[in-house]
């Protein structure tokens, strides 16, 4: 069983991940995102490369832990020929068009070498980012979290009352059994129902 991080929100359901640029810490994608059998999370589907990232500031000090050692990694971005902004409150770092960065060797060979110092992102900045999701929203998480478990994925992980998921979230959707769950319960979140090979 491999480890996702992933945040749940119908917002995104019919949308495939497009993971950040920012390297080790799995937090480039920002929120809005749903496990999948395809690979584990989708994306917001801005586009656009962020580290971290949310609305309010102060809290614990595990977010600030994480601000901080997301300024250590914009230093070392910096350090590297990449002119990174500060993190905000929550860590946010916006570095651009994902798409463009990837294109950019220079980016490429700082995010590689930085990657080790992007730390994973918190779940209570992932609580702070989660969308609001209507009462059908939720209903449909919850509709496709039941269906990938009756179907094949008893470990797919279920979404809390506000139809989110938090923290790192462990399911394996390797297995032939849950690759026909997800071509099962496909339609209820709006995916294609031919997905590629799972790596969750």
């Amino acid at each position: 069983m491999r480890t996702n991080r992933v945040l749940l929100a119908a917002a995104a359901v019919t949308a495939f991940a497009l993971t950040g640029c920012g390297g080790g810490g799995g937090d480039g994608a920002g929120a809005g995102r749903i496990p999948t059998a395809a690979d584990g999370t989708a994306s917001t589907g801005t586009g656009r490369t962020t580290a971290g990232g949310g609305n309010s500031g102060g809290g614990n000090d595990e977010v600030a832990a994480y601000v901080e050692a997301k300024r250590a990694w914009v230093t070392c971005l910096r350090e590297n020929h990449i002119d990174a902004p500060d993190p905000d409150a929550n860590g946010q770092v916006e570095l651009g068009d994902a798409r463009t960065l990837k294109k950019n060797p220079v980016f490429v060979k700082a995010s590689e070498k930085c990657s080790p110092l992007n730390p994973p992102v918190p779940a209570e900045i992932e609580r702070r980012l989660a969308p609001r999701l209507t009462p059908e929203q939720i209903k449909t998480q919850f509709a496709y979290a039941e269906c990938m478990q009756k179907h094949g994925a008893p470990d797919f992980p279920d979404p809390e009352a506000d139809g989110n998921v938090y923290g790192d979230v462990q399911w394996d959707s390797t297995t032939a059994a849950a690759k026909q769950a997800a071509r099962t319960c496909a339609p209820i979140i709006g995916d294609p129902v031919e997905q590629g090979p799972g790596k969750g």
